[in-house]
């Protein structure tokens, strides 16, 4: 506790990091602040949305809450998410966005940004309208009858499409001016924005019901040994040792060769970070859209059936098709943007090579077959992660805390709490100040957890 006081006023101290930490804070509370102002036209009181399951559910718990609530941040910062991942996966077939991703360096990163912000417009247009949409037919009573449709519809929707901007901008600004991934946290502040009510109900529901105290303790020490479990999956390596070739120095009769330097190559557990449980939930998702044209008894979960299984996310059928999807996608999206032609090119460009391995085609075929291996435990550990919340509400825990022991909430908490503390961390380093952990040093990471950095 001391080292960890200690620790804090040395943060304190440095007066740039100081200011980064309540410059980001400052714009977090800003946004907070726009999930709780409702959209003109719109009574609170009569609202029936509620932020729904599945997609929907996951989209009001990534706003804070701003989803079911209508307000001018109803749709958060996911339409840029939605545009930074078309673009990332365009940069993989189409040879324009490989060319400015690879081959013209910061120009071609600012060209790309560009495009997102665009995109990010685009999408939010559309996504716009679809939420308003929503909004009249779950509440058609929430709508004030004395606003003309035409001025509702086109106003709201810009507003819709300002908030988003204006939550990439503060993002943005985090980024730049502030201490960590700003998209990141600008998500993870969402998340965190239900734990305490959860929390509360929780224990509530403990006291009251089966289970006491005991119970609760024993939920939170679960809670903790997942939270562990999943940084451990987080920051999981697999070290390819690697060789840099001798060379000669001095010149004349005192050359002499120098020893080779050894290294090695990080290869991830969990390349393919959150993506692989996104897209899982996106195409679970697909099912009740369907069944909402075809029996919408079934697209609510109360018809019964098959269709309502899948919209049920604590069903057997949900899980078991959840959890093989998450298998898939992490081998398809860890063979996307893991290439292993590159890292045997970077290699032999370096003078470096893998001991016991070849040059070129055989240090390639090595470094995919140790992908592989490695991808196989990790994906179903992903998997695992993915469906713990069905199992904690299978032992009785309240719905919204049990969303917090696994999936996407849990993966991005901790991927972007890492990657503040790395930032931290090395704001401390750099003045010569311990770090935040005993061994002074953390892993650092890519950005939130497969995302990247262009979130």
């Amino acid at each position: 506790m001391k080292k960890f006081i200690e620790t804090l006023k040395n943060i304190w101290s440095i007066k740039e990091l100081r200011n980064r930490i309540l410059f980001t804070l400052g714009l977090l509370l800003i946004y907070r602040f726009g999930s709780f102002v409702v959209l003109p036209g719109i009574n609170p009181a009569e609202l029936q949305t509620g932020g729904g399951q599945g997609l929907l559910g996951l989209i009001n718990t990534f706003t804070g809450g701003a989803f079911g609530k209508a307000a001018i941040f109803a749709l958060g910062i996911m339409p840029y998410i939605s545009a930074s991942i078309v673009v990332q996966l365009l940069g993989f077939a189409v040879p324009y966005f490989q060319r400015l991703q690879k081959r013209e360096g910061e120009a071609g990163r600012r060209k790309l940004n560009q495009i997102t912000r665009w995109l990010t417009v685009a999408i939010t247009l559309v996504q716009g309208g679809g939420y308003l949409t929503y909004i009249v037919s779950q509440s058609p009573g929430a709508i004030d009858p004395n606003i003309p449709w035409t001025v509702f519809w086109v106003s709201n929707i810009i507003i819709l499409t300002a908030g988003t901007i204006f939550a990439m901008w503060l993002g943005e600004k985090i980024t730049d001016k502030g201490i960590g991934n700003g998209i990141s946290l600008l998500i993870m502040i969402g998340i965190i924005a239900s734990l305490p009510q959860a929390l509360i109900a929780e224990f509530d529901f403990r006291l009251t019901g089966t289970g006491g105290l005991v119970m609760f303790l024993l939920e939170l020490a679960m809670l903790v040994a997942v939270v562990m479990a999943t940084v451990m999956l987080v920051q999981g390596v697999r070290r390819i040792p690697i060789q840099f070739a001798k060379r000669m120095v001095g010149r004349g009769s005192n050359q002499l060769p120098a020893m080779g330097k050894r290294d090695y190559i990080p290869l991830k557990v969990n390349a393919a970070g959150v993506m692989p449980i996104i897209f899982a939930q996106a195409l679970m998702f697909l099912p009740a859209t369907i069944a909402q044209f075809i029996n919408p008894e079934a697209a609510s979960g109360t018809g019964g059936g098959f269709l309502s299984a899948l919209n049920d996310f604590t069903s057997a059928p949900y899980n078991i098709i959840y959890f093989f999807l998450v298998v898939i996608f992490t081998y398809v999206y860890t063979a996307l943007i893991v290439d292993p032609r590159q890292y045997s090119e970077y290699l032999k460009g370096q003078n470096a090579f893998i001991p016991g391995i070849k040059p070129g085609k055989p240090t390639s075929d090595f470094i995919d077959s140790v992908t592989t291996r490695i991808t196989l435990p990790g994906s179903v550990f992903l998997g695992f992660v993915s469906i713990l919340p069905a199992f904690a509400a299978a032992f009785g825990t309240n719905i919204a805390f049990a969303m917090f022991f696994g999936g996407t909430s849990l993966l991005i908490m901790v991927g972007v709490v890492l990657d503040t503390l790395q930032q931290i961390e090395g704001h401390l380093l750099m003045r010569r100040y311990d770090g935040l952990t005993k061994s002074g040093k953390l892993k650092k990471k890519g950005g939130m957890m497969g995302i990247g950095a262009d979130l």
